[in-house]
């Protein structure tokens, strides 16, 4: 398993010799908008160029769903099994494509394949239908937030799993949880490592100044050191 931090709440998962991608943001659409909200860090074009096997959006915001990302890997041409709930789902399935596989992933939905199972579970966030992922592959539980607050209806989602990793957002503004919070989320479901993301991007914390045991920093565009 190799796992690369986009930026962001950018992911790749490879593994099994298929490529997983995670709300992708390789591009400075948001600025357009939000113009406080510009890249800090250039983008690696590198990444714009892989053929993902599955690309999951955990809600339909644009430094999640990014159309200026997305259509560098979804096209007439693609074959990719595409995860997004409601909102997300009907905005991603836009790019068509005949051979693209657009799945509906509210929360409590699964879905399995021979090199990994992927389950929806609740995120507490502006876009009402977000969800978090819980990847399981290779023997182990990866969590992935999305963007989220600390709530007790996020942690009734959950299934009884044990947790190795879990990546969660810490940059406390856009309904996310703060370096408090996401540390009690962390330690709650009593996670063995914990990745900060969602940091860095648009603006200049930095993880070193968070107190949570077990943390580990990503490096932009390399391996996380798991």
């Amino acid at each position: 398993m190799q796992i690369t931090w986009l930026g962001q709440a950018g992911l790749l998962f490879e593994l099994s010799g298929k490529k997983i991608l995670i709300d992708p943001y390789l591009s400075n659409s948001v600025a357009k908008i939000e113009p406080q909200n510009y890249r800090r860090v250039p983008v690696d074009e590198r990444f714009l160029e892989i053929k993902p096997d599955v690309i999951i959006i955990t809600h339909n915001h644009a430094d999640h769903l990014d159309k200026e990302t997305l259509c560098h890997y979804l096209d007439e041409n693609s074959e990719v099994t595409v995860f997004a709930p409601n909102g997300a789902w009907q905005e991603v399935r836009k790019f068509g494509g005949q051979k693209n596989n657009y799945i509906l992933f509210n929360n409590g939905t699964t879905w399995t394949e021979d090199f990994a199972s992927f389950r929806a579970v609740k995120a507490e966030h502006s876009d009402e239908y977000a969800i978090g992922v819980i990847l399981s592959a290779e023997g182990k539980n990866y969590y992935i937030t999305g963007d989220t607050l600390y709530s007790e209806r996020v942690f009734e989602s959950l299934p009884k799993t044990a947790i190795d990793v879990v990546f969660l957002p810490v940059n406390g503004v856009g309904n996310n949880m703060n370096f408090a919070d996401a540390k009690r989320f962390a330690e709650r479901i009593k996670a063995k490592k914990t990745v900060p993301v969602h940091i860095g991007t648009f603006d200049n914390l930095n993880a070193e100044d968070w107190d949570c045991e077990n943390k580990v920093i990503p490096s932009l565009y390399k391996e996380i050191n798991l």
